[in-house]
């Protein structure tokens, strides 16, 4: 993948922080309304169910902080940026369903779960610098970045629950707003160029793919869609050809056609 030439969009850390707070107090919220039966429905992540899912939801923010407690590397910078996380996950698919299925089969009071998860998460971070280098599974990273893909797992994974369990769980507007624009800037950095013009209204605006590029009036290929379904195509939970048919995508041009570059997360 070619390198962007782009200078990398900045994200406030204690915005983010909080926002991966408040995402994790909704989830936490409808989590202690599940009934068993609930909790024993499928998912559409093979065959987890609400309750692996559950669990699994409280290892965003237990990543983090199992990351502080260990030494910080003696590397004095990351060697994974925040635009390289996005295509680093697939390889870890089997060992993180692994842990997953233990970690809900052990604990089996999930509300108990979520507050020592928030309470170590409030200890350990609110004290840490931005600048700090966590070891994490998939390189070294700064912990202002760490923290961004943390709201991806949180939205992407409170979506995949509202789906399996018929739960409306909101979503916090920061943590929408990190999750889509980590995405959008992923398609560019994966597909660099000008002639495709990517809007995730209200979040994020993108070019992208090799072409003719795009200099003033209305860029002749566009693709626009909202956030949510942006989202779902990024991380393989909807189809192109499938959002095209629902209308929720609205594709005009020749080269406006992503199918060959999503999803972008395994």
């Amino acid at each position: 993948m070619p390198p962007s030439q782009k200078r990398a969009r900045r994200y406030d850390p204690v915005r983010t922080r909080s926002a991966v707070l408040a995402q994790f107090a909704h989830v936490r919220e409808a989590v202690r309304t599940l009934t068993p039966g609930q909790l024993a429905l499928p998912t559409r992540l093979g065959d987890w169910t609400v309750r692996e899912l559950a669990a699994h939801l409280t290892m965003a923010l237990s990543t983090v902080t199992r990351n502080l407690e260990l030494p910080e590397p003696v590397s004095a910078k990351p060697d994974l940026t925040l635009l390289e996380w996005p295509f680093s996950t697939a390889g870890r698919a089997a060992r993180i369903a692994d842990d997953t299925r233990a970690l809900a089969a052990d604990r089996p009071d999930l509300d108990a779960l979520y507050g020592e998860v928030a309470g170590r998460f409030h200890e350990l971070v609110s004290g840490a610098g931005a600048e700090r280098l966590l070891p994490t599974r998939v390189g070294v990273m700064r912990l202002a970045d760490f923290l961004v893909t943390r709201t991806v797992e949180l939205v992407v994974h409170t979506d995949d629950l509202n789906e399996a369990a018929g739960l409306d769980i909101p979503y916090d507007r920061q943590a929408l707003a990190a999750c889509t624009r980590l995405l959008a800037d992923a398609l560019a950095e994966k597909a660099p160029g000008g002639s495709v013009e990517v809007r995730v209204p209200p979040f994020a605006v993108v070019q992208c793919v090799q072409g003719p590029k795009h200099t003033r009036g209305t860029p002749p290929n566009v693709v626009e869609t909202d956030p949510l379904t942006w989202i779902r195509l990024a991380t393989g939970r909807t189809g192109w050809a499938q959002a095209l048919d629902a209308a929720k995508v609205d594709a005009s041009g020749e080269r406006a056609d992503l199918a060959a570059l999503l999803p972008l997360m395994g």
